[in-house]
C-alpha cells in the first residue's frame, strides 16, 4: 500500500469520526454547558479516554509494531500470532487489576484528577461516580490497541481508523436521549453519557474483532507468559507510551491544574475538540502508517526510502497543519460560536473556549511533527530517547502551567489561557528535541524539495490569512444573535472557503503540488 494512499484512508476515516465528534460535541454544549456536570463528565470521561488516547493511537503500538512485524517477516505468521497473544494476555490482565483498583480507590484517584472538585460535594461525588462507570473503557481499548497493531501491521487500516466513529455515533444517540428526556446541565444527563461510553467500549472491540477476523488472524486471551519478546516489549512499551502519548499527558495535567477553576475543564475540553481536528486527521495518520512503513524500509536496508518516507510525512504535515493552526488561531471566535453557542453554552463560553483555541492552535504543528518524527526513534527500536525529551516537555509545561494560571489568575485575565499556552511551548521544544537529534545522527536530512516548499507553505498561509481576517471583518455582522444556525453555518463555510481557495491556489501556483500530485494521491501514488 502506497504511503499517501494509507494516509488518505486513515485520515479520510478520522475526518469522518471528528464529523461525528463535532455533532456529538455540539449536542454535549448544548445540553451540558460548562457548568458543574459538564466538567464532572468531562473529567470521567477524559480518564479512560487517556489511556485509549496513549494506547490505541499510536504511543503502545510504537513498541508493539516495530517487534510484530519483525516477527511476521522473519519468523513468519505464526510466530507473529503467538507474541500477539501474549502480549495481548499480559496487557489485558494488568488492566484489568489496574481497572478494579481504580474503580475501588477512584475517590482518592479524585483527588488526583480533579484537586479542585472537593471544594463542590456534589461536584465530587458525581465524578467519582461517572468515572466508575466510564473506567471499563480502559480495558476495552488495551485490546483494540493491540487488534489494531496487528492489522495496521498488515497493512489493513480501515478498521482500526474506525473505532471512534462508533463511539461519537453511541455518544450522539445518549445526548439526543437526555435531550428528548429533558435533561440539560443535570447529573442525569452525564450520567446517560457515562453509560454510552461504556457501551461504546464494547461496541469497539467487537468491531476490531470483526476485523481480525476478516483479515484472518485468530488471537485470544490465555494465561500471561514472561517470554523473552514479553520482556522486550515492556521494555520499549513504557518509554514508548510516554513518549508517544506526550501531547495527551500534557492535556490531562491541564486538566488537573485547571480544575482549580469553575467551568476551565470544559471550555478546555471545547478548544481541544477543535484543534484535536487537524492533529487527528494528520498527525495520527502519519504515526499509524509511517511506523510501519520505516521499520520494513529499515529492515530491507532501505536507506534512501526511509528519507523520502520521513520528508514526505514532514511535507505532508506542514502542508495541511501550518494553514489549519493560523486559521483556528485568527477566527477561532467565528468557529466556536457556530459550533457551540447555543442552549447552555453562552456568549461568554465562547469567548473564554475560542481564546483557549487560539493559544492551543500555536503549537499544532509542533504536535503533528512530533508524530512525524517519533516513528524514526521507534522503527529503530529506540524508545528512551523520546521519553527522554517527552519528560522535559512534560516538566517545563507543568511548571509553565502552574505558574502562568496563578499569574494569569492574579492579574485578572482568563487563567485557563496560561494552560494552553504552557502546552502550546511544551509541545515546540518536544519537536525541536526530536528534530535536532535525528539531524545530529544523520537519521533525517532535509532534502532539496522539502527546503524549496516550506518557506511556500508559510507565504501561502500568510495570505490565507489575510484573507480570512478580511471575510471576518465583513462577514461579522451576520453572525448576530437573531440569526439561525443555518445562516451562522453557511457565513463560517464561506469564510473559510475563501481561506483555502487562496491557499490552494498560491499552493498550486507556486509548485508546492500540482493538480496531477492531487490526483495521484486520491489513488494512492506518491
Amino acid at each position: 500500500m502506497k504511503l499517501y494512499k494509507s494516509f488518505a484512508t486513515v485520515g479520510g476515516l478520522t475526518l469522518l469520526s471528528r464529523v461525528f465528534g463535532f455533532m456529538r460535541d455540539v449536542l454535549i454544549a448544548a445540553t451540558l454547558g460548562s457548568g458543574w456536570v459538564a466538567d464532572a463528565f468531562v473529567v470521567a470521561f477524559r480518564f479512560p479516554n487517556l489511556f485509549r488516547r496513549l494506547f490505541g493511537e499510536g504511543a503502545f503500538n510504537s513498541a508493539f509494531v516495530p517487534i510484530f512485524s519483525k516477527k511476521l517477516e522473519g519468523d513468519g505468521p505464526e510466530a507473529a500470532r503467538k507474541f500477539a497473544e501474549d502480549a495481548m494476555s499480559g496487557l489485558f490482565f494488568i488492566l484489568l487489576a489496574v481497572t478494579i483498583i481504580f474503580e475501588l480507590a477512584m475517590p482518592v484517584v479524585m483527588y488526583a484528577l480533579a484537586p479542585g472538585f472537593d471544594a463542590i460535594p456534589e461536584k465530587f461525588d458525581l465524578s467519582v461516580f461517572l468515572t466508575r462507570i466510564t473506567m471499563p473503557y480502559l480495558l476495552c481499548m488495551s485490546l483494540v490497541a493491540l487488534m489494531s497493531g496487528v492489522l495496521n501491521s498488515v497493512g489493513r487500516f480501515a478498521e482500526s481508523a474506525s473505532v471512534s466513529i462508533v463511539l461519537n455515533g453511541v455518544m450522539m444517540i445518549a445526548t439526543l436521549i437526555s435531550l428528548w428526556v429533558g435533561y440539560k446541565a443535570e447529573p442525569q444527563a452525564g450520567i446517560i453519557q457515562a453509560w454510552a461510553v461504556f457501551i461504546a467500549g464494547f461496541l469497539q472491540l467487537a468491531l476490531l474483532m470483526w476485523g481480525m477476523r476478516r483479515a484472518g488472524i485468530a488471537i485470544g486471551i490465555r494465561r500471561p507468559r514472561l517470554t523473552d519478546d514479553v520482556r522486550n516489549l515492556v521494555r520499549l512499551g513504557v518509554p514508548g507510551v510516554i513518549s508517544g502519548g506526550v501531547t495527551q499527558l500534557n492535556i490531562a495535567i491541564g486538566t488537573v491544574i485547571a480544575s482549580l477553576e469553575p467551568g476551565a475543564i470544559s471550555h478546555l475540553y471545547y478548544a481541544d475538540r477543535l484543534y484535536e481536528l487537524p492533529l487527528a486527521i494528520v498527525g495520527i495518520a502519519i504515526g499509524i502508517v509511517l511506523l510501519p512503513d520505516v521499520a520494513r524500509q529499515l529492515r530491507a536496508g532501505n536507506a534512501a526510502g526511509v528519507m523520502d518516507s520521513q520528508n514526505r510525512s514532514l511535507e505532508f504535515a506542514l502542508l495541511l497543519t501550518v494553514p489549519a493552526a493560523l486559521a483556528l488561531a485568527v477566527i477561532p471566535t467565528d468557529i466556536v460560536r457556530v459550533l457551540f453557542e447555543r442552549g447552555a453554552f453562552g456568549a461568554e463560553d465562547t469567548h473564554v473556549t475560542a481564546s483557549v483555541l487560539a493559544m492551543y492552535a500555536l503549537g499544532l504543528p509542533a504536535f503533528v511533527m512530533i508524530k512525524v518524527f517519533s516513528p524514526a526513534y521507534f522503527a529503530r527500536e529506540d524508545t528512551i530517547t523520546p521519553m527522554r525529551y517527552a519528560v522535559i516537555s512534560l516538566t517545563t509545561n507543568t511548571i509553565g502551567s502552574i505558574a502562568l494560571f496563578f499569574l494569569f489568575r492574579h492579574l485578572g485575565l482568563i487563567p485557563q489561557l496560561g494552560i494552553a499556552i504552557a502546552t502550546a511551548l511544551g509541545g515546540w521544544l518536544n519537536a525541536y528535541l526530536l528534530w535536532a537529534t535525528l539531524n545530529r545522527r544523520g537519521d533525517f536530512i532535509s532534502d532539496a524539495r522539502i527546503r524549496r516548499n516550506v518557506p511556500l507553505i508559510l507565504f501561502a498561509t500568510a495570505l490565507m490569512v489575510a484573507s480570512l481576517l478580511t471575510a471576518s471583518h465583513w462577514l461579522s455582522p451576520y453572525y448576530g444573535q437573531g440569526s439561525s444556525f443555518l445562516i451562522k453555518a453557511s457565513i463560517l463555510a464561506v469564510e473559510i472557503g475563501v481561506g483555502l481557495g487562496i491557499y490552494a491556489l498560491i499552493i498550486l501556483a507556486t509548485g508546492v503540488m500540482t493538480i496531477g500530485q492531487f490526483g495521484r494521491l486520491t489513488h494512492g501514488q506518491r
